[in-house]
């Protein structure tokens, strides 16, 4: 007896239906009244809150896209002032551009890919990666801000 694969096969190829069990709604309804627990087995992953489009479906892609768009740019700037011999000033602007990000993800109802996981999430892992670079940029050598917990905690960590 051939597999149901096969016989599905045979069936695209002849223009006509494979026979098979019923439909997943069907199932549904002949169980009886749908619980509203979650399913232990999850089929597909639920958008982001906030993840919808920052702009109208009309205006064109990079326009919809806009809050990713600004962060990714500011980055970029600061890569490349950091590569250009600057590098505290590189890293303070992509310090402020991830503290931007998590405020754009607070503030805006909408910010289309710069929403990954929840909001909460989001604003947490921005804020402080944010907060932490522009922190590592200030105490750079030479001349950087004296934070005295930071400097005995980079002793800790490299000794």
């Amino acid at each position: 007896m051939p597999a149901e694969g096969e016989q599905a096969e045979r069936a695209r190829a002849e223009g006509g239906q494979a026979e098979r069990g019923p439909a997943p709604a069907d199932v549904e309804e002949s169980e009886g009244p749908r619980s509203r627990r979650f399913p232990s087995v999850t089929r597909d992953t639920a958008r982001p809150e906030g993840g919808g489009r920052a702009a109208p479906g009309d205006a064109p892609a990079p326009a919809r896209q806009w809050p990713m768009l600004s962060v990714l740019a500011a980055t970029a700037a600061g890569l490349l002032l950091t590569a250009m011999g600057h590098p505290r000033g590189g890293c303070l602007l992509i310090g402020i551009a991830l503290i931007a990000g998590s405020v754009m993800r607070r503030l805006l109802p909408s910010v289309g890919m710069l929403a990954v996981r929840s909001r909460f999430t989001d604003m947490v892992t921005y804020g402080l990666l944010g907060v932490a670079i522009t922190l590592l940029a200030l105490v750079m050598e030479p001349n950087g801000l004296n934070i005295p917990f930071l400097e005995t905690a980079v002793r800790f960590t490299v000794r």
